[in-house]
């Protein structure tokens, strides 16, 4: 079972972009600016293309949360392995 969202990169083309992949329905992919998640969004739908502002909104909002809850906790995994005293 895939998870809900998967985080991509395509750092030798793209390296100032981040991607996030939703995988269950409506499945899409949010590319966005690496270091601001608001900045330059374009999403690619792989489902029919949602056309209401409010889920487009909703959608990109659980987007931005999985990414930063994702980025916060791959820095404490970075702590916990590398700050050991």
């Amino acid at each position: 079972m895939l998870p809900k969202f998967l985080i991509a990169d395509n750092s030798q083309e793209l390296p100032e972009k981040v991607f996030i992949v939703h995988t269950k329905e409506p499945r899409y992919i949010v590319e966005s600016d690496i270091e601001d998640f608001n900045t330059d969004q374009k999403i690619y739908w792989l489902d029919k293309p949602i056309t209401d502002n409010s889920v487009i909104s909703q959608l990109l909002k659980e987007a931005e949360q999985f990414f930063d809850t994702e980025l916060d906790s791959q820095d404490e995994l970075f702590d916990e392995t590398f700050n050991k005293n």
